[in-house]
């Protein structure tokens, strides 16, 4: 065991050139744990504030002050360093403290224990003997909040290698798909300019069925059969088209509207039409009867709540009772700690809910999520496709591939 011996904090800058809180705990003067937190721009309203007053200097500012309250902890006391966190803030959203320096805090302690133990963070992370890999899911078309004007109303089009055997062969499928995807767009408008929106997804001018009739078609130009070696994700990030006085999904790009009935028949004609094995926030935030409706008509596919759920194992508990879906994204950073974020984890074990680990749009170049999302026995790790900061999440999953203990890949 190892007691944190020093915590200090620092600005520095997310992917979108955001300003961010890094945290470095040190355990026994030498064992580093460092994470740089992230932050989200589609933003479910229950989740974990970032920063007080949306300033990071604030965050820092509080650690620094507070910094003794974490000295002689042991590293790997989670549950001590939550408690420590919240004796600062008894919100329940971190508005005092921040989300982004309790997620940094938390999972910076785990990883100063990782390296104290000898054992990887994922190990330290979880008392299982053996693990799996979860499939790799990444945008490869995006729109809405991650994309600008002229893209699809639709956030992301991601891809997911369902029929890899292995973790080498799901992240070169992935990469393959989204580079053909580049050249199909290339001969169907000769001004595209390669744009890519904030998870690295081409971002082209086009309307939502166009976009996805041309990622099936980046995938067939590969000899893929969608819903065999491959199968397409849609966020639909529904909550961004929700407009409360209207009562409406309002699209504004596409230019026509939804009543609650027709979102349910978009979303339904989209799963099917297109084979989608993964569907996330198809309804807004709040339509947990709904998401219940779609859930029990595709029983099959993962329909997933992201800005329902938001880390939050009470109102996860809540989606459970309304049965309102099958699985639900964990970002620590909703949850605020990654006490909080195991705690959400497991609630869903325990009710058959399958969990996908995500990064956020503005992220670093941390890798700890491949660790959590292989901790907590995710089905797949949402991470992108390409870009430094997503890169760096799969090239950990390669590294760890070299290890005894993750043998094959999770069954979705």
């Amino acid at each position: 065991m190892s007691k944190i011996s020093s915590i200090e904090g620092r600005i520095l800058y997310n992917s979108r050139g955001s300003k961010t809180i890094e945290i470095d705990v040190k355990s026994e003067g030498k064992f580093l744990g460092r994470v740089c937190a992230p932050s989200g721009a589609s933003v479910g309203k229950y989740e974990a504030v970032s920063f007080p007053n949306e300033k990071p200097e604030e965050s820092l500012r509080i650690i620094q002050e507070n910094s003794q309250k974490f000295i002689g902890l042991e590293s790997s006391d989670l549950k001590g360093i939550h408690d420590a966190l919240k004796s600062l803030d008894n919100s329940t959203n971190y508005s005092k403290i921040g989300g982004a320096l309790a997620f940094a805090v938390t999972i910076a302690a785990m990883e100063s224990a990782s390296k104290a133990s000898g054992q990887p963070l994922f190990k330290t992370l979880s008392s299982e003997s053996s693990f799996k890999f979860p499939f790799p899911i990444g945008n490869i078309l995006g729109g809405g909040a991650h994309a600008g004007p002229g893209t699809p109303d639709i956030q992301e089009i991601l891809i997911c290698a369902i029929g890899s055997k292995t973790i080498e062969d799901a992240i070169e499928t992935n990469l393959a798909v989204h580079k053909e995807l580049r050249s199909v767009l290339e001969n169907e408008d000769s001004s595209f300019t390669n744009g890519r929106g904030d998870e690295g997804g081409w971002a082209p001018k086009l309307e939502n069925q166009k976009a996805l009739e041309i990622s099936a078609k980046a995938c067939e130009n590969l000899g893929f059969t969608l819903g065999k070696e491959v199968s397409l994700g849609v966020d639909f990030a529904s909550s961004t088209q929700w407009n409360e006085e209207k009562q409406k999904y309002v699209y504004d790009r596409s230019g026509f509207e939804n009543s609650t009935g027709e979102q349910i028949d978009f979303a339904a004609n989209i799963i099917e039409k297109y084979k989608l094995i993964y569907a996330e926030d198809a309804v807004h935030e709040e339509a947990f009867e709904d998401m219940a409706e779609l859930t029990a008509k595709f029983p099959n596919i993962l329909i997933t709540g992201d800005d329902l759920t938001v880390t939050s194992k009470n109102i996860l508990t809540k989606a459970i009772d309304s049965k309102s879906c099958n699985a639900a994204i964990l970002k620590v950073n909703q949850a605020g700690s990654l006490y909080d974020a195991l705690e959400f984890a497991s609630v869903a074990h325990q009710n058959n809910i399958k969990l996908i680990t995500s990064h956020r749009s503005g992220e670093s170049t941390d890798s700890q999520i491949s660790h959590i999302g292989i901790a907590t026995k995710s089905k797949m790790l949402k991470v992108g496709v390409v870009g430094g900061e997503r890169i760096a999440k799969l090239n950990e999953l390669l590294r760890l591939s070299e290890h005894d203990l993750i043998r094959g890949m999770a069954e979705i």
